[in-house]
């Protein structure tokens, strides 16, 4: 089985990977490919409307403060990448229970 490489442990929390399809009917967060979560938003994405809107929807879905999610990569892109701090073990097991199975990596 290929190992899921759509989150990672980093020192103090985690760094997830999500695909956004933005102007979505409504917000959604769930598995997507091994390599991505798949977020769907309602915002779209004009003037950062849809960052903001995953920002909030990552933060609701692993249980933390909005403040606690940071967008490090892919500001313009379909593809993001998020760190996510906090307990990275607890994080971890969020986002395997978001995939539904072990994480290998």
């Amino acid at each position: 089985m290929r190992a899921i490489e759509a989150w990672r442990a980093r020192s103090g929390g985690i760094e997830i990977a999500v695909r956004v399809t933005a102007r979505a009917s409504r917000d959604a967060f769930a598995a997507g490919t091994p390599e991505h979560f798949a977020a769907r938003l309602a915002a779209p994405p004009v003037d950062g409307a849809a960052n903001e809107a995953l920002i909030a929807l990552v933060a609701k879905m692993f249980g933390v403060a909005k403040r606690a999610v940071t967008l490090i990569a892919g500001e313009t892109s379909r593809l993001k990448r998020l760190r996510i701090t906090g307990d990275a073990t607890a994080l971890e097991g969020i986002a395997a229970s978001l995939y539904g199975s072990p994480h290998d990596g």
